[in-house]
C-alpha cells in the first residue's frame, strides 16, 4: 500500500510539473532574424514570452525579406541634421587653378506627440542653420547660433535664417513612412516677411522675395526630402544583397536624370546598412559656329553608406560622396582652350559629434 501511494504521489507531481507548450514566432532583437521557440501555453512565463514575441523591430525580415517601418516612441525626439560640404576647383586654360569651399548645416528634430490608428502626430522643430564660404584665404560665416554678422551683404541671409529657425511644423506620417501632411508654413512665411521688412522697402520686391522663398520651402519640398532621407527600403521588401534604384531630374526639363542605386549590405546588431552608388553618366555636346567648335562634357558619380536603426527605423547616419566634373573646350582647328571644373561634395545626415 505504501508503494502504491508513493507511485500515485509521483504521478501527481509529474502531471503538475508538466506544462503544455506551443510554437511561437518571434524576432531576435540582436540579429533581427525570425526564429521559432517552444513556450508554455499558460502561466506568467507564457505571458512574458508572448509579450516579448510581440515586440517587433521596425526593420524586420520574413523568410529573409526585410521591410522598413517606423517604431517611434511617444515623447521621444529624433534628430535629422544635414551637413553638406562642397569643394570646387576651377582650372583655367593656362593650367592655373582656384578653389573655393562652401559648407551648409541644417538642423531639425522630430518629437513624437502621439500614435493613433497607425498614424504618428509629430512636431518638426527647426533648430539651426549655418552657412560658410571660404575662398582666397578668407572665410565668411552666417550662423543662427551666433550674433548677426557685421558685413552688410550677410545681414540679409542671417535675418532670414534666424526667422526660419525656432519655428515648428506639424507632421502626420504613417507607420510605413508615408507623409500625409505637413502644416504650419504660414507662420514661417509671416516671420520671414517681417524679418526682411527693414531691408526690402518696396512692396513688390518684398512680395517677390517671399514668393521665391515659398518655392524653396514648402510642403512638397519637405515631403520629398523626408521621403528621400528616411524611407530607404522598398515597400515590397528586399533580401541581403538585393539592389534597387531611384531616379530624379537633374535638369528642369528632365532630360538628364540622376540615378541612385541602393544595396542592402547587412542587417544585424541593431542596424541595417545600405550602400549607395550611381550618378549621371558622362554627357557630351559639340557645336560649331563661325569656325569655332565648342565642346562640353559633364558627369557625376556618387557612393557611400546609409545606416538605419533596426529598432526604430530612423536614420542613424548617412555619408555620401559626390564628384561632379565639367569641361568646356573652344577650338578653331589650330588651337584650343579648355576650362575645367571639379566639385567634390560630401553629404552627411546626423554626423557624429
Amino acid at each position: 500500500m505504501k508503494k502504491f501511494t508513493a507511485i500515485a504521489l509521483l504521478s501527481i507531481t509529474l502531471v503538475a510539473c508538466k506544462k503544455e507548450t506551443k510554437t511561437v514566432t518571434k524576432v531576435d532583437p540582436q540579429t533581427g532574424k525570425t526564429i521559432t521557440v517552444e513556450v508554455p501555453t499558460s502561466g506568467t512565463d507564457s505571458l512574458k514570452i508572448e509579450q516579448t514575441a510581440e515586440q517587433v523591430l521596425a526593420i524586420r525580415d520574413s523568410l529573409g525579406v526585410y521591410r522598413q517601418t517606423f517604431k517611434l516612441e511617444k515623447g521621444q525626439t529624433y534628430p535629422l541634421v544635414t551637413y553638406q560640404k562642397d569643394v570646387q576647383t576651377m582650372t583655367a586654360p593656362d593650367g592655373k587653378s582656384q578653389s573655393g569651399t562652401s559648407e551648409t548645416t541644417d538642423e531639425m528634430s522630430f518629437t513624437v506627440n502621439d500614435f493613433k490608428d497607425g498614424v504618428y502626430d509629430i512636431t518638426i522643430n527647426l533648430t539651426g542653420k549655418r552657412n560658410s564660404q571660404s575662398a582666397n584665404g578668407k572665410t565668411v560665416t552666417v550662423d543662427t547660433k551666433q550674433a548677426e554678422p557685421k558685413e552688410e551683404q550677410l545681414k540679409m541671409m542671417w535675418k532670414v535664417n534666424k526667422a526660419l529657425v525656432g519655428n515648428k511644423l506639424k507632421l502626420k506620417m504613417t507607420e510605413t513612412g508615408k507623409v500625409i501632411s505637413i502644416t504650419g508654413f504660414d507662420a514661417v512665411y509671416n516671420k520671414i516677411s517681417a524679418s526682411v521688412g527693414s531691408t526690402i522697402k518696396d512692396a513688390k520686391d518684398k512680395a517677390g522675395f517671399i514668393n521665391s522663398f515659398k518655392q524653396s520651402f514648402n510642403e512638397k519640398m519637405l515631403k520629398d526630402q523626408f521621403t528621400k532621407n528616411l524611407v530607404l527600403i522598398p515597400a515590397e521588401g528586399v533580401k541581403i544583397g538585393d539592389k534597387w534604384s531611384a531616379s530624379e531630374n537633374a535638369t528642369p526639363d528632365g532630360k538628364i536624370k540622376l540615378t541612385t542605386t541602393y544595396t542592402l549590405k547587412s542587417v544585424g546588431d541593431g542596424i541595417a546598412q545600405i550602400s549607395v552608388a550611381g550618378g549621371i553618366p558622362k554627357k557630351s555636346d559639340k557645336q560649331t559656329q563661325e569656325g569655332v567648335t565648342r565642346s562640353m562634357s559633364s558627369e557625376l558619380s556618387q557612393n557611400g553608406t546609409i545606416t538605419l536603426d533596426q529598432k526604430t527605423g530612423w536614420v542613424k547616419n548617412q555619408n555620401i560622396a559626390v564628384k561632379t566634373t565639367q569641361a568646356e573646350t573652344l577650338s578653331d582647328g589650330k588651337q584650343s582652350q579648355t576650362m575645367k571644373s571639379v566639385s567634390n561634395s560630401t553629404v552627411i545626415v546626423n554626423p557624429s559629434k
